[in-house]
């Protein structure tokens, strides 16, 4: 049986080192590499980390042989039968997939996702990569995105939310929470690309990359 490799990844600074151990698989095997993450939201309903993260899956795997990266987002059902189902679509032998700390009382009630898969795809390989705990903002660090633009001004942009015939730029902003300013993150389209910048009370000073605050790191007293 031809090989096939599935790495699902979630939102975080972990699902980079996930894509990369998928990927030295696949070349040991010379087989195909599929990557998914899979959201219950429409894309365009996304905060700006969970967007940049994606994009960032994007390019990495546009970056890779034989890789290919699949977004199964406003997905209602249960993630196993998503991964599942992509799965048998995709002819997948074998499933990468990141296993966080999870409580006694958690498995209770939510079940746990690695069980789920075994019953829904007992025939395919399942790879656990133990992953750092972190702390995540469950709710984000943003507030949902609202139509903007930047007009230049002198060697920085101004943040507006009226369209005039000086825009160089239309974009979403996402306003960081508890400010009563207008600092965020600025997504917009530029050269066929999207671009993430920093808003500083309303002033984009350049038009370079954001780093997106990761998830702050907690140290395993056992590492």
């Amino acid at each position: 049986m031809d090989e096939c490799i599935l790495v699902c990844v979630s939102y975080g600074p972990n699902g980079e080192r996930l894509i990369r151990r998928g990927c030295k698989i696949a070349d040991m095997l010379n087989c195909p590499l599929y990557i998914l993450t899979v959201d219950a939201k429409p894309f365009d309903e996304m905060d700006a980390e969970k967007t940049y993260y994606i994009e960032k899956w994007k390019k990495l795997a546009d970056s890779l042989h034989s890789a290919e990266f699949i977004l199964r987002d406003n997905e209602k059902r249960p993630v196993a039968k998503v991964i599942a189902e992509v799965a048998r679509e995709k002819h997948v032998t074998q499933i990468i997939i990141g296993q966080t700390a999870q409580s006694r009382w958690e498995q209770i009630t939510k079940g746990s996702l690695i069980n789920a898969l075994l019953k829904e795809i007992p025939f395919v390989d399942l790879h656990i990569i133990s992953v750092g705990r972190y702390i995540k903002d469950e709710e984000g660090q943003y507030d949902k995105g609202v139509r903007a633009y930047l007009v230049k001004e002198g060697g920085q942009y101004r943040l507006t939310f009226n369209h005039t015939k000086d825009v160089a730029y239309e974009g979403i902003f996402f306003k960081e929470h508890g400010t009563d300013f207008d600092n965020g993150i600025f997504k917009f389209m530029k050269d066929k690309e999207t671009i993430h910048v920093y808003v500083n009370d309303g002033i984009v000073a350049d038009l370079q990359e954001a780093k997106m605050n990761e998830p702050i790191y907690i140290k395993d007293s056992r590492e």
